[in-house]
Protein backbone atom coordinates (compact mmCIF):
# COMPACT_ATOMS: atom_id res chain seq x y z
CA UNK A 1 0.00 0.00 0.00
CA UNK A 2 1.34 3.33 -0.77
CA UNK A 3 1.35 6.09 1.53
CA UNK A 4 -0.63 9.70 1.62
CA UNK A 5 2.11 11.62 2.28
CA UNK A 6 4.97 9.58 -0.17
CA UNK A 7 7.80 12.17 0.46
CA UNK A 8 7.46 12.21 4.32
CA UNK A 9 7.01 8.32 4.48
CA UNK A 10 10.61 7.94 2.70
CA UNK A 11 12.92 10.03 5.36
CA UNK A 12 11.58 13.63 5.47
CA UNK A 13 9.21 13.39 8.73
CA UNK A 14 12.29 12.15 10.55
CA UNK A 15 13.65 15.15 10.38
CA UNK A 16 10.86 17.49 11.59
CA UNK A 17 10.58 18.20 15.68
CA UNK A 18 8.36 16.23 17.46
CA UNK A 19 6.46 19.67 18.03
CA UNK A 20 6.05 20.13 14.12
CA UNK A 21 4.89 16.36 13.28
CA UNK A 22 2.46 16.61 16.48
CA UNK A 23 1.25 20.02 14.73
CA UNK A 24 1.06 18.38 10.91
CA UNK A 25 -1.12 15.46 12.83
CA UNK A 26 -3.12 18.32 14.64
CA UNK A 27 -4.05 19.65 10.85
CA UNK A 28 -5.65 16.21 9.59
CA UNK A 29 -7.52 16.27 13.09
CA UNK A 30 -9.00 19.21 12.28
CA UNK A 31 -10.03 18.17 8.93
CA UNK A 32 -11.29 14.65 10.39
CA UNK A 33 -13.83 16.64 12.57
CA UNK A 34 -14.30 18.76 10.09
CA UNK A 35 -15.99 16.50 7.23
CA UNK A 36 -17.03 14.03 9.90
CA UNK A 37 -19.35 16.99 11.12
CA UNK A 38 -21.15 17.75 7.85
CA UNK A 39 -21.69 14.23 7.58
CA UNK A 40 -18.68 13.72 4.09
CA UNK A 41 -18.04 10.52 4.69
CA UNK A 42 -15.71 9.90 1.67
CA UNK A 43 -13.54 13.40 2.86
CA UNK A 44 -13.69 12.20 6.37
CA UNK A 45 -12.36 8.61 5.50
CA UNK A 46 -8.93 9.84 3.84
CA UNK A 47 -8.19 12.61 6.64
CA UNK A 48 -8.53 9.92 9.04
CA UNK A 49 -6.34 7.50 6.92
CA UNK A 50 -3.94 10.76 6.74
CA UNK A 51 -4.11 11.25 10.22
CA UNK A 52 -3.35 7.60 11.03
CA UNK A 53 -0.46 7.67 8.62
CA UNK A 54 1.14 10.97 10.56
CA UNK A 55 0.59 9.81 13.92
CA UNK A 56 2.59 5.72 12.74
CA UNK A 57 5.56 7.73 11.09
CA UNK A 58 5.38 9.98 14.71
CA UNK A 59 5.84 6.45 16.08
CA UNK A 60 8.20 4.95 13.50
CA UNK A 61 10.75 8.40 14.43
CA UNK A 62 13.51 7.15 16.31
CA UNK A 63 14.21 10.53 17.89
CA UNK A 64 10.17 10.30 19.59
CA UNK A 65 10.91 6.85 21.54
CA UNK A 66 10.48 8.14 24.82
CA UNK A 67 7.31 9.93 24.16
CA UNK A 68 5.86 6.95 22.65
CA UNK A 69 3.12 6.73 25.57
CA UNK A 70 1.38 10.24 24.93
CA UNK A 71 1.54 9.71 20.76
CA UNK A 72 -0.02 6.10 20.96
CA UNK A 73 -2.55 6.90 23.82
CA UNK A 74 -3.44 10.37 21.52
CA UNK A 75 -3.86 7.74 18.59
CA UNK A 76 -6.18 5.08 20.76
CA UNK A 77 -8.20 8.39 21.96
CA UNK A 78 -8.80 9.68 18.22
CA UNK A 79 -10.09 7.05 16.84
CA UNK A 80 -12.35 5.87 19.74
CA UNK A 81 -13.61 9.48 19.18
CA UNK A 82 -13.88 9.45 15.70
CA UNK A 83 -15.05 6.07 14.66
CA UNK A 84 -16.11 4.20 17.72
CA UNK A 85 -18.31 4.71 20.87
CA UNK A 86 -16.05 7.66 22.25
CA UNK A 87 -15.87 6.23 25.53
CA UNK A 88 -13.23 8.71 26.81
CA UNK A 89 -15.94 11.34 25.94
CA UNK A 90 -13.94 13.28 23.83
CA UNK A 91 -14.90 16.51 22.17
CA UNK A 92 -14.08 18.53 19.22
CA UNK A 93 -13.16 21.64 21.01
CA UNK A 94 -10.67 19.34 23.62
CA UNK A 95 -8.92 17.65 20.54
CA UNK A 96 -8.25 21.43 19.20
CA UNK A 97 -6.69 22.98 22.41
CA UNK A 98 -4.41 19.70 22.54
CA UNK A 99 -3.00 20.34 19.24
CA UNK A 100 -3.15 23.68 18.76
CA UNK A 101 -0.38 24.63 21.54
CA UNK A 102 1.76 22.53 18.24
CA UNK A 103 0.91 24.41 15.68
CA UNK A 104 1.49 28.04 17.35
CA UNK A 105 4.83 26.46 18.62
CA UNK A 106 6.29 24.70 15.25
CA UNK A 107 5.02 28.39 13.78
CA UNK A 108 7.17 30.19 16.25
CA UNK A 109 10.21 27.90 15.25
CA UNK A 110 10.21 28.10 11.83
CA UNK A 111 10.14 31.73 12.01
CA UNK A 112 13.12 31.37 14.42
CA UNK A 113 15.15 29.25 12.38
CA UNK A 114 14.00 31.53 9.06
CA UNK A 115 15.48 35.11 10.78
CA UNK A 116 19.01 32.70 11.66
CA UNK A 117 19.10 31.52 8.27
Amino acid sequence: MGHFHEELANGRWHQLSLVTQLANVGSEVERAIKWKNLHNQDNFQRAFERMLELIDLTVADPKNRTRLKEVLRAREMLVDYLMYDNIYHSTDEQWRKYFYPFAILSNKQRALARSKG
